[in-house]
């Protein structure tokens, strides 16, 4: 086993939240995150509709089927497989693929959507600058899909990094939205160069 595997093995046994979500029987610790985030500025109600993009392996799928109950809809998507969650539409794919895209629109049939979630990030490379451009598009990305399912009022919570194209981001997003906040919840290691931005009251 290598350093950085036997590094991360060790951190994941130290890890409070992957012990609690272990207890609980939710699929990983960054249910946590959308936890408080949902706690501190309600995000999540009865009956909305939610798309979940980099859902695997769905602890934030998970957390949104609950609080939206029966009559709401969670619509997840990401790369990898994921093991079927009640309540939830799980999709495979490529979001980078507008083929993908199409897969996910067609799912939600024109429903207007209350909050679009992205936990998503890229396959890390190791280099700083390729890894924060790959993360810059697929946060280009999503705000783009955003724009075109989100009922007006509706809300966008997206993982970002702190870097190069994050504060242009920000201000472009700001633009579209009557509110925008950064959150950075307990569950997010303090090494982690990882934020929330949350935006609400999209305007069409």
């Amino acid at each position: 086993m290598s350093r950085s595997s036997n590094s991360w093995l060790q951190q994941q046994r130290r890890d409070p939240y992957v012990k609690l979500a272990h207890i609980q029987d939710y699929r990983s610790r960054a249910i946590y995150k959308l936890m408080e985030i949902d706690r501190q500025d309600r995000l999540l109600r009865k009956g909305q509709t939610v798309v979940d993009l980099g859902a695997a392996p769905g602890g934030w799928s998970q957390y949104a089927s609950e609080k939206v109950g029966e009559s709401g809809l969670v619509v997840a998507l990401d790369i990898l497989p994921m093991d079927p969650i009640p309540g939830v539409v799980c999709l495979q794919g490529d979001f980078t693929d507008p083929a993908t895209v199409q897969r996910l629109l067609d799912v939600l049939s024109g429903r207007p959507v209350d909050l679009v979630i992205s936990d998503i990030a890229p396959n890390l490379s190791g280099i700083r600058t390729t890894d924060q451009a790959r993360s810059m598009l697929l946060a280009e990305l999503t705000f783009e899909f955003s724009r075109g399912v989100l009922r007006p009022g509706g809300d966008l919570l997206i993982k970002l990094f702190q870097g190069e194209g994050a504060d242009a981001y920000r201000k472009e997003i700001a633009r579209h939205f009557t509110r925008t906040v950064i959150r950075k919840p307990d569950a997010s290691r303090d090494k982690s160069r990882e934020f929330y931005m949350l935006a609400r009251g999209y305007v069409v």
